[in-house]
């Protein structure tokens, strides 16, 4: 990678990664609520939610802070969401419809039941304290539950939401994201959450060629990251987004 190239990256990221980037931005949830356990659960919900227009799935996230008081751990844990949440088939939001929502939810309590949070979950089964691992477990719980497409699993997609929880549950010393998993999943190991803007300003740079996204392609421009942010590659994510919005300028 060309020196210019890298320079341009860290300058980037250095202007974009404040506190101001959460404004408009799925991570805002995660500000709006203390305790460990209230972030971690509102930003896995957030996380699961955020596909499609900003401007629809913002409002459908702020609903489950409205419904929980701004206690989403509690909400979960004492079944209050099922007073939210009907069992049924109308729609919540696209794809996702009232009875997989609740799914989800059913699910969610468990693993806060069973472990206190989801950090306790992802603990005890990432031995290797690899980024990997707990995207696999996340989906794999998920997929024996029954519940499908809405915690992706990686290998088989970008797994660009669950990518994008991990990133704000690992990375450390950043005004956007948490760090709250920081003491036992290295963020050095962490992926680039991939979506079409992503692969656009990427394939503008020349960090990865070729037009189609997939896990593949989520770890060769993780990879070429880790050349300019060798012990934070996902701080990536904050340099292309700042490329995006001054490339023509």
């Amino acid at each position: 990678m060309e020196k210019a190239t890298k320079s341009m990256l860290r300058e980037m990221a250095e202007r974009y990664e404040t506190a101001d980037f959460i404004n408009g931005d799925p991570s805002w949830f995660m500000h709006q609520v203390t305790g460990n356990g209230n972030q971690e659960t509102i930003a896995f919900l957030a996380s699961v939610l955020s596909y499609g227009r900003r401007d629809l799935f913002l409002p459908k996230i702020q609903q489950f802070l409205d419904w929980s008081g701004n206690e989403p751990l509690r909400w979960v844990l004492d079944g209050a969401y099922r007073d939210n949440v009907p069992d049924d088939t109308r729609s919540f939001y696209r794809l996702y419809n009232n009875h997989m929502m609740r799914a989800l939810l059913d699910a969610l309590h468990d693993i806060l039941s069973d472990n206190g949070s989801i950090g306790g979950f992802i603990r005890q089964r990432t031995p290797e304290h690899r980024a990997v691992e707990a995207l696999e477990v996340l989906s794999q719980f998920f997929y024996s539950r029954g519940i499908k497409g809405m915690v992706p699993s990686p290998h088989s997609s970008v797994a660009k939401r669950p990518c994008m929880f991990l990133r704000w549950m690992v990375r450390d010393g950043s005004p956007v994201d948490l760090g709250l998993w920081a003491d036992f999943i290295d963020k050095r190991t962490l992926f680039i959450p991939m979506d079409t803007h992503v692969l656009q300003e990427a394939r503008a740079i020349g960090l990865i060629g070729g037009k189609t996204a997939s896990w593949n392609t989520v770890v060769r421009l993780t990879e070429a990251l880790r050349e300019v942010f060798p012990d934070d590659p996902v701080r990536g994510d904050f340099a292309l987004f700042g490329y995006g919005v001054n490339k023509d300028k």
